[in-house]
């Protein structure tokens, strides 16, 4: 038993020096083995660098989705919209620098131009025409020449509130107008007839500047004048404005 097993690893060594020097000598090719299990999938690698900046892509054409398209020209100017509610006052603002001193001013203006005053008298004893302006050609007082014995009329030079009265010493009967500008402003009148009498009125009017004032007949036109009794027109600026 013994010999038979030393005579079965004999040959087995002979088999396997056999095989070695025949690998040596000449390399025997084998089928391939079966494909080995797929090893586990190995972790990221790190980070590569940031590389350069890209160019510009075309503009897509394509169908899906908005596209911008290419920049029209400005439309017309629309219509003025609604005015918008005022906003608060804003604060005041800072005091501006004082302005030069102005001119001097003429000596003695500012107190003629607040006087204005006239007494005339009608020293006739022929009557006035009949609807016409009663012209007092006497001067008693007249300041700056403001009745004009020529025309009947005084001019207004200071705008303000006037008082203007009559005495007329008459022999008939008589009804006069007081005019502004050709308005009548109201009317006297004394229909008794007596050989002598006086007759006045009086009114208040206020004037602007350049406007003028005249006592004016009717048809009764009884207005005398002599030396012992005159008859007067006469006005004043009583406040001026």
């Amino acid at each position: 038993m013994l010999h038979r097993c030393l005579i079965v690893t004999g040959a087995l060594l002979s088999l396997a020096v056999t095989l070695l020097v025949a690998q040596d000598t000449c390399r025997a090719t084998g089928m391939p083995g079966m494909p080995g299990i797929p090893g586990l999938p190995g972790r990221d690698g790190r980070d590569g660098e940031r590389g350069q900046k890209g160019e510009p892509g075309q503009a897509w054409g394509g169908g899906r989705g908005p596209q911008r398209g290419v920049k029209g020209d400005p439309g017309n100017v629309g219509f003025v919209g609604k005015r918008g509610q005022s906003g608060e006052p804003g604060k005041p603002g800072v005091s501006g620098l004082a302005g030069p001193p102005g001119e001097p001013g003429e000596n003695g203006a500012a107190g003629v131009q607040q006087k204005a005053a006239f007494s005339v008298a009608r020293g006739t004893t022929e009557y006035p025409d009949r609807s016409s302006v009663i012209r007092f050609t006497k001067v008693i007082t007249n300041i700056n020449n403001d009745y004009n014995t020529e025309t009947g009329h005084f001019r207004s030079r200071i705008p303000g509130t006037y008082y203007f009265v009559f005495h007329a010493s008459v022999d008939n009967r008589l009804c006069v107008t007081l005019k502004l500008d050709g308005t009548s402003l109201t009317s006297f009148c004394d229909h008794r007839h007596r050989r002598r009498q006086v007759t006045s009125g009086g009114l208040a009017v206020y004037m602007s500047r350049d406007q003028e004032v005249w006592l004016e007949t009717k048809d009764y036109r009884g207005m005398t004048g002599t030396r012992t009794g005159y008859s007067i027109f006469s006005g004043f600026l009583l406040h001026p404005h």
